[in-house]
């Protein structure tokens, strides 16, 4: 970052080179933010402060790294930030979720992990700036360091951070990921986005554990984001019955967002699903031993959480689905299993299957049997 660039350089020019390369390279919308973000800073204070993060004990590190980029890089006086689209042709989401017999996975998951695509696009960005100006100073960043990259993005003109914490933008909702990279090129800076969400609230009842607690305030102890993801213990009993059968991620907040109308589907190859991972049946997903976890989640970010997790969070979604032998028979598999999480949960669902036998003895028997793939 302490390689100066030649003075003489015309930013305006350069500017509107970098975006025709952005677009070149995939990515929808590129834009220059200025590193002014105290007020973001003192917001995720107070959200650490009252423990939100839980167990993400990284946000709590570098504070003063996320709220100056300059104390990240010296030398930075502008971030360029890059969005990228990754909405999936995939099975209708509702469709899945309403299906309880089937594991709902995150939209941005179904394809490859984005980290090394985006990080790699964003160097070659970097790389041709460096061809047509020179040597200069600069960064890329994708998630790897203490980035405050949404309020960057706002500050860059690329959408405005909704009541559920997540960007929107009004020509293509907020189906997309995020990069940066950190320079000391005076750029001309782009206006910060003004906030659209106006009235509309649909995104807080819509959180299936209450994690939105209020307009733009998000516990992440009960996110279902953070429960299948982030959290590597036990998941809080309280949580399990809400959380359906999402098995990794949640996406309500965003599919009843009003802006998401306007989203596109994403051409790019790597975002597309794979290994069927758009609507399996939850019993098949819990059939998988380790050897095939890794195999089906390679080049995947659900390969992050292992396996023994994988299986804590299906077989809760297994307890939240309708009762029925063959689900039964499925959690039996695992009450052995070497891992006190997964058995801990497995007894859970075992449990409440047993509970809604009982019920539906009580009330004279099933009405109708729901369909249970093997």
């Amino acid at each position: 970052m302490h390689t100066q660039p030649a003075a003489d350089i015309n930013c305006d020019a350069l500017l509107d080179q970098i975006r025709e390369w952005g677009t070149q390279l995939g990515f929808q919308s590129v834009g220059i933010a200025q590193p002014a973000l105290a007020a973001d800073a003192a917001h995720l204070m107070r959200w650490l402060a009252d423990g939100r993060h839980g167990e993400m004990d990284y946000m709590a590190r570098n504070v003063s790294a996320r709220a100056n980029p300059e104390n990240l890089q010296p030398g930075t006086l502008r971030v360029i930030s890059a969005r990228m689209d990754y909405f999936p042709a995939a099975e209708d989401a509702w469709s899945v979720l309403s299906d309880a017999t089937l594991g709902y996975v995150s939209r941005y998951a179904l394809g490859r992990d984005y980290h090394k695509l985006l990080r790699r696009r964003l160097q070659m960005l970097a790389t041709r700036i460096e061809q047509a100006i020179g040597s200069y100073g600069y960064r890329v960043y994708t998630d790897s360091a203490p980035v405050l990259e949404k309020a960057l993005a706002r500050n860059a003109g690329l959408g405005w951070i909704g009541k559920h914490s997540n960007l929107i933008d009004t020509r293509t909702g907020s189906w997309f990921f995020l990069g940066e990279i950190y320079t000391n090129l005076p750029l001309p800076a782009d206006q910060a986005t003004s906030e659209h969400c106006g009235t509309c609230t649909r995104c807080i009842p819509a959180c299936p554990t209450g994690a939105i607690v209020a307009p733009y305030q998000v516990d992440a102890r009960r996110c279902i984001s953070y429960l299948t993801v982030e959290l590597s213990g036990s998941i809080p009993e309280n949580l399990r019955s809400l959380m359906g059968n999402r098995i990794y991620g949640c996406d309500d907040c965003q599919l009843v967002c009003p802006w998401n109308k306007f989203a596109k589907l994403s051409a790019e190859p790597d975002f597309r699903v794979r290994h069927g991972l758009d609507g399996l049946s939850l019993i098949e997903l819990f059939s998988w031993d380790e050897a095939t976890f890794l195999a089906l989640t390679e080049g995947s970010a659900i390969r992050r959480i292992g396996w023994v997790r994988w299986l804590r969070n299906v077989a809760v979604a297994l307890g939240n689905a309708p009762n029925h032998p063959h689900i039964v028979d499925a959690l039996l598999t695992r009450t052995q299993h070497p891992s006190e999480l997964v058995r801990e949960h497995v007894a859970w669902a075992l449990a409440r299957q047993s509970e809604k036998a009982q019920a539906e003895a009580a009330t004279g028997g099933r009405e109708s049997q729901p369909t249970v793939g093997a």
